[in-house]
């Protein structure tokens, strides 16, 4: 008996995918966003970062997207998949149908084609809300290596799995709405830090930084950033936790 395949091919050979692309590149004044489309083979294990690459080396060596680890840590591969957040080397081409749509994440610059530049977006992020341990009591760096309770640093070392793919930011309502909106990956770091028993930082501190609708209160809980992560991070758990808490710091 021949095993069937995923999508209907029951003599084993192996699928034609058509991939569409939206090509752009905002470098070029003669460039009009459409969209462009490539057939390939599907290989055992194809990944859409497989078939890009694919595509990239065989047919279009102008296609622009981006890379680096292929292995879902760098988040540099974060892309729109069917309209849905996600990362190139952690989709397997055999979930997919034959046909499939890719274009670049929203919100972001667009550097061209599906490459977008999430890093500028992160930096000034994280320049906002000041993601780096602040300790005024301390100037020996050996206050930084002082001893934690483990229950503590699991909880941290489980925001610190954040790869600032931009997945959570291109899925939410409220960022397509508010510009300054801070976003899941912003409130993760937020919460990091408010963990962090070498961070001096009061309650007060952090109310100033996240305690507005730019922050936690312009989170309008559709769990689209929760939904498309492909860490698996708690997010809305800790949006919700920081909204009670900076709600209690608001009242006093």
């Amino acid at each position: 008996m021949i095993p069937l395949l995923r999508h209907g091919k029951p003599d084993g050979q192996p699928r034609r995918l058509t991939l569409e692309i939206l090509r752009h590149n905002p470098a070029d004044p003669a460039s009009v966003p459409h969209l462009q489309a490539y057939e390939i083979e599907e290989a055992e294990g194809m990944t859409l970062f497989i078939a890009l690459n694919e595509i990239r080396a065989q047919q279009d060596p102008s296609l622009m997207f981006d890379f680096v680890c292929r292995a879902g840590i760098c988040g540099s591969c974060a892309m729109l998949v069917n309209g849905r957040p996600g990362l190139a080397c952690r989709t397997l081409t055999r979930d997919l149908g034959e046909r499939i749509t890719l274009a670049p994440l929203p919100v972001f610059e667009l550097i061209g084609d599906l490459s977008v530049n999430t890093g500028k977006w992160m930096r000034g992020t994280s320049e906002r809300l000041q993601t780096w341990i602040h300790n005024d009591t301390e100037t020996d760096l050996d206050a930084f290596e002082t001893r934690m309770e483990p229950a503590t640093a699991e909880a941290i070392y489980e925001l610190d799995r954040c790869i600032e793919c931009g997945c959570c930011i291109a899925g939410c309502g409220t960022v397509q709405m508010r510009e300054r909106f801070v976003g899941a990956v912003g409130l993760n770091k937020i919460a990091r830090f408010r963990l962090d028993p070498r961070d001096t930082r009061s309650d007060e501190d952090f109310y100033e930084l996240i305690g507005d609708d730019d922050g936690v209160f312009g989170c309008m809980s559709l769990v689209g950033c929760h939904d498309v992560c492909p860490k698996q991070l708690p997010l809305q758990t800790q949006i919700a936790f920081l909204r009670r808490k900076m709600a209690l710091q608001g009242m006093r």
